[in-house]
């Protein structure tokens, strides 16, 4: 009889053990593999690609930032390689955000020397050229890359990515004002770098408005968000960003088995919702970049409260793979008519848009985003 009870005992707590372990795995599989959500692409992409007549654009078209005007009218500032290798800054216009309406017969925005324009670009000897294998950042050795742009009321502030050479990745900031162009006058402020000398930075962008005052500059998002406030954006100190000074390369952080455990960096510059700063990001994983949106405090977006549990888009199409392979890179986003539209690059070459309506968007990130 003891025997029994005994072994009746034992069974119950291994039934009880192995309840608990079933619980535990299916807490673990809907941890990790919840209902997906994707951004669908415009029918007609690329948008936006090379052109062979101009030589300032003949080897990228690609990575723009966007902003909208009171009409309406996107403009999309984008990353234009030559066949001088140089990255320059295009504009083009679209009215309904999906068919390019103009486009600039000349770059609005060339590097100077000390912001993108290195200092040795005329090496005795050496001819500077697109070479995509010798030159990893998108084909060019030197220039404005990535340009995002923000609008604070009726001015234009740009951040991009000032490359000198692999050991002189900077931040450049300047501004426009809106008025000058929709008129094409292309009368850009000096640019100030803001990110420290001899360092690696990409991936900064500003808020669409002042939070708690000030201006906010957000500089990482891995492995921690980082955000820089500052009284005046006509001149910002250079600022301190994560351990690789925020941007370039990979960031491991606590998102083991996820998706994103290894971070890029932020994508386009955040938009706010009801739901926090949406802030799109990028994390990679080998052979391709994948895309994913985060919502931050409004009050405090160093904190993050909800991020993606998969991504919502990946290089699975021909021209996000010709150039450089397995790339999406979304440096561009505004909200219209409740659609959130994302603009990136394809392949670091061509320029791309994918969308979606904004609330069922939000409502994922909430029901299963949950940090």
């Amino acid at each position: 009889m003891i025997f029994d009870q005994l072994t009746i005992a034992s069974i119950s707590c291994l039934l009880a053990a192995l309840c608990l372990w079933a619980i535990i795995e299916l807490y673990e599989w809907r941890h990790h593999h919840r209902q997906p959500y994707s951004l669908s692409r415009e029918p007609g992409n690329p948008i936006m690609s090379p052109d062979g007549r101009r030589d300032w654009e003949a080897e990228g078209a690609f990575n723009p930032g966007v902003i909208k005007d009171d009409q309406g009218i996107m403009h999309l500032f984008y990353r234009a390689i030559g066949r001088d290798g140089l990255s320059r800054i295009g504009h083009a216009t679209s009215r309904d955000g999906r068919r390019i309406d103009s486009r600039s017969p000349y770059p609005v925005y060339v590097p100077v020397r000390g912001a993108g324009m290195p200092e040795n670009d005329c090496v005795p000897g050496e001819q500077r050229h697109y070479d995509i294998v010798l030159h990893p950042s998108g084909g060019g050795w030197g220039g404005a890359e990535d340009p995002r742009v923000t609008r604070i009321g009726d001015r234009v502030y740009m951040t991009y990515t000032a490359f000198e050479g692999w050991e002189n990745m900077r931040i450049g900031l300047t501004s426009i004002a809106l008025e000058d162009i929709k008129k094409d006058r292309w009368k850009w402020k000096r640019p100030v770098l803001i990110s420290p000398p001899k360092s690696r930075a990409k991936n900064w962008m500003i808020f669409p408005e002042k939070i708690n005052g000030k201006f906010a500059i957000l500089h990482s998002v891995a492995p921690k968000v980082l955000v820089a406030y500052v009284d005046s954006l006509d001149a910002v100190p250079p600022i301190r960003s994560s351990a690789d000074h925020g941007g370039y390369g990979v960031h491991e952080n606590d998102r083991k088995g996820y998706w994103d455990e290894v971070t890029k960096g932020a994508g386009a510059p955040p938009l706010k919702t009801d739901c926090g700063w949406l802030v799109l990001y990028h994390a990679v994983k080998p052979g391709k970049y994948l895309l994913g949106a985060m919502l931050l405090d409004l009050k405090d977006p160093t904190k993050i409260l909800y991020r993606s549990p998969q991504p919502i888009l990946s290089p699975d199409m021909p021209y996000e793979n010709d150039g450089k392979p397995g790339i999406v890179y979304a440096t561009g986003a505004v909200i219209k008519d409740g659609n959130l539209m994302v603009y990136y690059g394809g392949g670091d070459k061509h320029t791309c848009l994918a969308e979606t309506p904004l609330k069922p968007l939000l409502d994922w990130l909430v029901k299963y985003g949950k940090v």
